[in-house]
């Protein structure tokens, strides 16, 4: 990460204030609307890729903004980590506002809760890795290790739905779809992650050249 600007500190602190918020909000309204066991609603609520790739921008956003005095502050100022949560959070947005805004109409809260998860917070978080991130050190090599946790966190959402019948999104419910259009449309996601990352090391590659 260069060394960041007391604007740019100003607009990390930001971003992580709204990502924090958004979380507790949506934890908020997942405990006090939905009739589940707490146990069950915890489970659900870490079950979203939305609300797991939202808390990795808090995390990152506070670290970055406090420092790189720990192992913590260390990790999230590498370039390949600010990178990889660029390419997971403008995923979100890009599935949501393409695909799911038009299947429910959140009112209130959750209406401000689901903006700042699909659209602000991905915008934010982009905006920032674009002007204050460093990118001189970003290469091909860290495209694929960077789709390791969207991998993995579909296996766990096949297995743990096939146990549960809770799918967090209808696009891998194979409760309704079946298991090969199930597998197609993470496919599709899986590709969709890889160019979205190879565009990512492409214009931090050329951006850091300039």
């Amino acid at each position: 990460m260069n060394s960041v600007t007391s604007r740019g500190k100003v607009f990390i602190g930001l971003i992580s204030l709204l990502a924090w918020f958004a979380l507790f909000a949506q934890l908020y309204i997942h405990l006090t609307v939905l009739p589940f066991p707490v146990k069950e609603l915890i489970i659900r609520y870490f079950s979203y890729f939305t609300i797991l790739s939202n808390l990795m921008v808090a995390i990152s956003c506070t670290m970055l903004f406090i420092g790189n005095g720990t192992d913590g502050g260390r990790f999230f100022h590498r370039q390949s980590v600010v990178a990889a949560i660029t390419v997971y959070i403008v995923i979100v947005g890009a599935v949501y506002n393409l695909v799911l805004r038009s299947v429910w109409d959140p009112r209130g809260l959750q209406k401000v809760v689901d903006e700042l998860f699909h659209t602000v917070n991905p915008i934010l978080y982009l905006l920032m890795w674009i002007f204050v991130a460093g990118k001189d050190q970003l290469n091909w090599k860290m495209v694929f290790p960077w789709l390791i946790y969207p991998i993995v966190y579909c296996i766990f959402i096949l297995i743990r739905g096939g146990a549960s019948g809770f799918y967090p999104y209808p696009f891998i419910n194979v409760t309704e779809l079946g298991i090969n259009k199930t597998v197609q449309n993470i496919g599709i996601l899986s590709i969709s992650f890889l160019l979205v990352s190879l565009l990512c090391v492409a214009i931090g590659k050329r951006m850091s050249r300039h």
